[in-house]
């Protein structure tokens, strides 16, 4: 009892505080703070440890987003069982989307623990995707897969997980409107230039040709984004006579 109060009094203030809104999120108290300090310290901070190595979000993330899609596999393979591969492949695929997993970031509000030397302005909507994958990872390594599985089915699959309506998802733009175009024999031309302008954070812009003529145009901060902008807005364009093909 006395090694507790021991360790609990050489927590640091800010220690404390951590558990304590950690122990909200979570509806459990962790035992390592330090991996949720890691989960939530991004790379620009260049903290490293004794033996030189990284201390940052990164390799979390990695082993969240392994837990994280094995949960989910599990839960769909139980749930649809007469699905294919192909569907149930598709379906996780929905479901532990880059935009998803940013979604249920910002829900959770993740951001408010991240240290980090780079403006939250800057620092782009995939941090919060990113960082709930990296909680996913800590939590793992201090409580064990059972926890994440709890905290998955919990935060994820009963507030989000609707099977008809992510039947009818589209999860990537660019992918179904070069789809279309080869089916129908169109040729269609992606076209990206850098366009910053006099603005601090790079852009990106896209025009979409199809058949020669220019149908839309996409701008942001990265080539992805920029291409998927432009393709919503195509789809939109064409959305009665691709729903028909």
């Amino acid at each position: 009892m006395n090694f507790i109060r021991k360790i609990v009094k050489s927590r640091s203030p800010e220690d404390q505080e951590l558990i304590s809104e950690l122990k909200k999120l979570l509806n459990f108290s962790p035992s390592n703070i330090n991996k949720y300090k890691k989960a939530f310290t991004h790379r620009s901070v260049q903290m490293v440890d004794k033996k030189g190595i990284p201390i940052n979000y990164e390799r979390l993330e990695f082993l969240g987003d392994s837990i994280l899609g094995s949960v989910i596999a599990a839960y769909l393979y139980k749930k649809v069982p007469t699905g294919s591969e192909g569907y149930l492949t598709q379906m996780r695929s929905k479901i532990v989307s880059r935009e998803h997993l940013n979604e249920l970031g910002k829900d959770l509000n993740l951001i408010r623990f991240v240290k980090s030397n780079i403006d939250q302005s800057n620092v782009g909507d995939n941090i919060h995707g990113n960082i709930f994958e990296a909680l996913i990872g800590a939590i793992y390594l201090d409580q064990g897969y059972k926890f994440c599985q709890k905290f998955i089915h919990e935060n994820v699959i009963v507030p989000y997980v609707d099977i008809e309506k992510l039947e009818g998802k589209i999860t990537s733009y660019k992918g179904l409107i070069i789809e279309w175009c080869q089916k129908q024999k169109k040729k269609y031309k992606f076209e990206t230039y850098e366009d910053s302008g006099n603005e601090p954070v790079k852009h990106f812009s896209v025009k979409i040709s199809i058949d020669g003529e220019q149908i839309a145009k996409g701008r942001a901060t990265s080539k992805k984004k920029a291409e998927e902008q432009a393709s919503k807005r195509v789809y939109y364009a064409f959305q009665n006579q691709i729903s028909l093909s």
